[in-house]
């Protein structure tokens, strides 16, 4: 990694527990996250920092525990929001502590209220570089404009993160619930375009992309026309 080009972003995930997609119970993530907040897991992020410096990537954007909003993965906030928030300061901490690191940190819910609100969730300014957004198509029937404008939707994380003085970047989106919605794919792209964001990132495997994804013919050829000027 360390000839990669100097105008590309290397951008992980980072999940904060082990077992992200087991579904684990809420009392059980809730001990995890507090053990966390402990700092019995700072070492494992140690490791990483030292991993990521040595690879040549020490200013990695690190998307730490993303969609906590929710419930799919074992690291969600919903649980112990207090918890979730201190563990997510130790995390930073202790990969700020890495020799040679120039690491970002992205704060990343998914769009919408989902099981929390996702500001319940924010750990704070200090802790955060990047304030995210996941954001695919759904649910069934919901356009792009009720997307923009619905409670902790597209709007309301612009507004949070020019309030809190931070960049916006959209690590996952694309179709899904509403099919090759074309409408949507525009709506998308301009929103890009007005915010101006760090980085976007369309997920690219059916049903979700349009390179790769054949099932979306419409909105294929908005997203080409779009890049290919």
């Amino acid at each position: 990694m360390a000839d990669a080009r100097a105008d590309r972003m290397f951008v992980l995930n980072v999940p904060m527990l082990e077992r992200t997609e087991e579904r684990l119970p809420d009392d059980v993530v809730r001990e995890e996250l507090r053990r966390g907040a402990r700092g019995e897991y700072d070492g494992h992020f140690r490791a990483l920092g030292r991993r990521l410096v040595g690879l040549g990537v020490p200013d990695s954007v690190l998307v730490v525990g993303w969609e906590m909003n929710g419930i799919t993965y074992t690291h969600r906030c919903g649980p112990d929001p207090g918890a979730w928030k201190a563990y997510w300061t130790r995390i930073v901490t202790a990969l700020r502590s890495v020799a040679g690191q120039r690491f970002r940190f992205e704060f990343t819910p998914s769009r919408g209220l989902d099981a929390v609100p996702w500001t319940d969730c924010y750990p704070g300014d200090t802790h955060v570089d990047i304030i995210g957004m996941d954001a695919y198509d759904q649910p069934e029937g919901m356009s792009f404009e009720e997307q923009v404008d619905e409670p902790y939707g597209l709007a309301a994380h612009v507004r949070f993160a020019a309030e809190h003085g931070k960049p916006v970047s959209y690590p996952e989106w694309g179709l899904f619930r509403n099919g090759d919605n074309a409408a949507y794919m525009r709506g998308m792209l301009g929103w890009f375009a007005r915010q101006r964001p760090l980085y976007q990132t369309i997920t690219d495997y059916c049903p979700h992309g349009v390179w790769r994804c054949r099932d979306n013919p419409r909105a294929s050829a908005v997203y080409r026309a779009a890049v290919s000027r």
